[in-house]
């Protein structure tokens, strides 16, 4: 039943996106149709959630802040739609296991590396957590750009505002060969470094000038 309410919702968010947003996407032929895969995306706004999700047409798993909807009854209707709560204190051996058995079982899991939305619409560093996920999982990442979804719903705002978003996918990157050459921390950074270095470019930025630390 949760599959279908998700298609439902699906349809809706696009619709709504086309008309209010001018919604469109590029690269979505870079999302494999079928297996195991992490998507990784900047992080701007609460919007970025359904705006992500629209644009990809298979079913997607998030992980996101455990308390990021602190109403119980709410919360359980988004767990049965696909959210990892994930306690961001500390690793959270719980949500990341489960965000693994889902990329092991075929299933598309979202990742937002840097944490938290960004406060002022730019990149952040990314988080070492995404390294250890592809790690565990041994599987493929897509890097991913949300567009006008700061302006949509900037931090702090109650309400949607009308602007454009564009969604950009990229290809997808695979991580076997540094999971052979390093290990740990050093091979978690490293992973996470990589991706949002990707999402810079995306975004059409140097990603030198993206933060690391």
């Amino acid at each position: 039943m949760s599959s279908a309410v998700y298609g439902i919702l699906w349809i809706l968010t696009r619709v709504a996106g086309r008309v209010f947003l001018h919604y469109r996407t590029r690269g979505a032929e870079h999302v494999p149709a079928a297996g195991g895969v992490l998507l990784a995306a900047n992080h701007a706004s609460y919007a970025d959630i359904p705006l992500l999700g629209c644009g990809v047409r298979r079913r997607l798993f998030y992980l996101g802040r455990a308390n990021l909807f602190p109403y119980p009854p709410f919360g359980r209707i988004l767990r049965w739609l696909g959210w990892i709560p994930l306690k961001i204190e500390r690793w959270d051996r719980q949500a990341f296991g489960s965000a693994v058995e889902l990329l092991k079982a075929g299933k598309a899991v979202v990742i937002f590396p840097e944490g938290t939305r960004t406060p002022d619409g730019m990149l952040q560093p990314g988080k070492p957590g995404i390294g250890r996920l592809v790690a565990q999982a041994q599987c493929p990442v897509v890097p991913v750009y949300l567009r006008g979804t700061y302006q949509v719903l900037p931090t702090g705002a109650s309400w949607l505002r009308r602007h454009p978003v564009e969604v950009s996918f990229g290809e997808s990157m695979d991580f076997q060969e540094e999971c052979r050459q390093y290990q740990g921390k050093e091979l978690y950074q490293r992973i996470s470094q990589m991706v949002m270095a990707r999402i810079a470019e995306l975004r059409g930025v140097d990603h030198s000038a993206v933060p690391t630390t």
